[in-house]
């Protein structure tokens, strides 16, 4: 057996780790996205880039990417066991939205920007409905190249 038999073909990632981390980063960007149109219709991203000192909704964009792809990776490269299925990858993704949207716009956000923390109004409200669809894109994302690495 030749040496180019046993590689796998160009374009695959042979590494369970590695198809995790793709999974994650492709997923956290498709759901950043997604959110980020949300986040756009809002005005949110000069807030968000208050979270970094600026003021600057350029800058806030950055940051909402960065964090959703850091988000994205926590959530394949330690729950893929969750994202085999359309179907079932859907209720950890959802669930995983709820637990971000705790986490951030009512915990940490308001502490980092000196707001009162677990805050309920419309924008707060709103944003929930924007990490909901987050987690669905990136649960379903990360199915659909979990999938592609197997076929």
């Amino acid at each position: 057996m030749s040496a180019s038999a046993s590689a796998p073909h160009a374009g695959t990632v042979s590494s369970p780790w590695a198809r995790r981390a793709l999974a994650g980063v492709l997923g956290g960007l498709a759901g950043g996205i997604v959110f980020g149109i949300l986040m756009a219709m809002m005005g949110m991203f000069t807030m968000i880039a208050g979270l970094v000192g600026s003021n600057s909704p350029w800058i806030g964009v950055g940051v909402h990417l960065v964090i959703s792809v850091a988000y994205g990776l926590v959530l394949t490269l330690f729950f893929s066991r969750f994202l085999h299925s359309y179907g079932r990858g859907s209720i950890p993704g959802l669930v995983y939205g709820v637990i971000l949207w705790v986490i951030g716009p009512l915990l940490v956000m308001p502490l980092m920007l000196g707001m009162p923390v677990f805050g309920f109004n419309v924008t707060v409200m709103m944003s929930l409905v924007g990490h909901l669809l987050y987690g669905l894109v990136v649960a379903l994302v990360a199915v659909w190249t979990f999938r592609r690495a197997h076929a």
